[in-house]
C-alpha cells in the first residue's frame, strides 16, 4: 500500500513538473511512480512461509503459498513461518509431595497452513507468546504435580508424553500443531538432593547390615547344623560300640555257656588224663576225698 501511494505520488509531481517547466527530465519522477505503483501490484512469500491476504485491514480467507503473487496494491500480505520451530524454556514447578524442581524443557511446533489465516485474525504473529507459551507452563506445573519428587526422574519421558497430550489438545482450535515436547531436565533444591544422597547413604548401610546379618544367621544355621550331624554321629558310634560289645559278650556268654553245658565229669577226668605227666600227687587225701591229679610237672 505504501508502494502505491508513493507511486502515485510520483507520478502525480512528475507529470505536474513536466507540464510546469517542460523539462523531459521531468519524465523520470513519472516512470518512477508508474515502477512504484507495478511494485505494489505483487508480493512474494519466502520458502517454508504462508501468505496472509489482507485488504484494508480485513484478512481474507485465503492464504498465499511461496513463491510470487499479483494482488491488488491496497492489499497487504503478512507472512506467517510455518516450519517446525523450537523454543526451549525453564519454568519452576512441584511434586505431589510439595518438592520444588525447576524444568527445562523444549517445544516443537508449526502452524496449520491452511488455518493460519484463521490464526492471524484471532491471534496475531505474536501466537506463541500470547497462546502456547501461557498453556505450556500450565500443563508442565499440572503434569509434574500429580508425581512424586521420587517418582520425576525415572519418568522424564512419561512427563514429556503427558504434557505433549495435553498442550496439543488446547493448541488444536488455534490450527497450531505440537510435533513434541522434551523434558530436558529436572533440577531439585540442594536440600532435597542432600536428603536424597543421605536416604541413599542410609539405604545402602542398612542393606549392607542386613546382608552381614544374614550372612552371619547362614553361618550360624550352617554350623549349628554340622554340630548337630557331628554329635548324631559321635552317637550313632558309640551306640554301634555299645551294640557291638553287648553282642560280643553275649556271644561270650553264650560260647561260655555251651562250653560249661558239655564239661561231663567223664570229659574232664579225661582231659586230667591225657595231661597227666605221670607224677604222682605229693599230697595224700584222706579215702574220702577224691585223689587229685597234677596236670603239671613240678620242678
Amino acid at each position: 500500500m505504501i508502494l502505491f501511494v508513493l507511486g502515485i505520488l510520483c507520478f502525480l509531481a512528475g507529470i505536474i513538473i513536466t507540464f510546469a517547466a517542460r523539462n523531459k527530465l521531468a519524465f523520470i519522477g513519472s516512470a518512477l511512480g508508474v515502477a512504484l505503483i507495478i511494485a505494489s501490484c505483487f508480493s512474494s512469500v519466502p520458502t517454508g512461509c504462508t501468505g496472509i491476504l489482507i485488504t484494508f485491514g480485513r484478512v481474507e480467507n485465503t492464504t498465499l503459498d511461496a513463491g510470487f503473487h499479483a494482488k491488488a496494491p491496497w492489499q497487504r500480505v503478512v507472512t506467517m513461518d510455518n516450519r517446525v520451530q523450537k523454543d526451549s524454556r525453564t519454568t519452576s514447578a512441584f511434586s505431589s509431595d510439595i518438592q520444588q524442581v525447576d524444568v527445562a524443557y523444549s517445544v516443537n511446533f508449526n502452524i496449520d497452513k491452511a488455518t493460519a489465516m484463521d490464526l492471524y485474525r484471532t491471534v496475531g504473529t505474536g501466537y506463541y507468546q500470547t497462546v502456547v507459551l501461557p498453556r505450556l507452563e500450565e500443563n508442565v506445573k499440572s503434569v509434574f504435580s500429580h508425581y512424586t519428587a521420587d517418582a520425576l526422574v525415572s519418568k522424564r519421558s512419561e512427563l514429556s508424553q503427558n504434557v505433549e497430550k495435553r498442550i496439543s489438545a488446547d493448541m488444536a482450535a488455534h490450527g497450531i500443531h505440537i510435533v513434541s515436547v522434551n523434558i530436558e531436565n529436572i533440577d531439585f533444591t540442594d536440600a532435597y538432593t542432600d536428603a536424597v544422597e543421605s536416604k541413599q547413604v542410609a539405604a545402602q548401610r542398612k542393606l549392607q547390615a542386613e546382608t552381614e546379618q544374614a550372612q552371619q544367621t547362614m553361618e550360624a544355621q550352617a554350623k549349628a547344623e554340622r554340630d548337630k550331624i557331628s554329635a548324631q554321629a559321635e552317637a550313632d558310634i558309640v551306640k554301634i560300640q555299645a551294640d557291638s560289645k553287648r553282642y560280643a559278650t553275649e556271644q561270650e556268654a553264650e560260647a561260655n555257656k555251651r562250653l560249661a553245658d558239655s564239661l561231663t565229669p567223664s570229659l574232664v577226668q579225661y582231659y586230667q588224663a591225657m595231661r597227666w605227666d605221670g607224677v604222682l600227687p605229693k599230697t595224700m587225701l584222706s579215702s574220702d576225698s577224691v585223689p587229685v591229679l597234677s596236670t603239671g610237672s613240678e620242678q
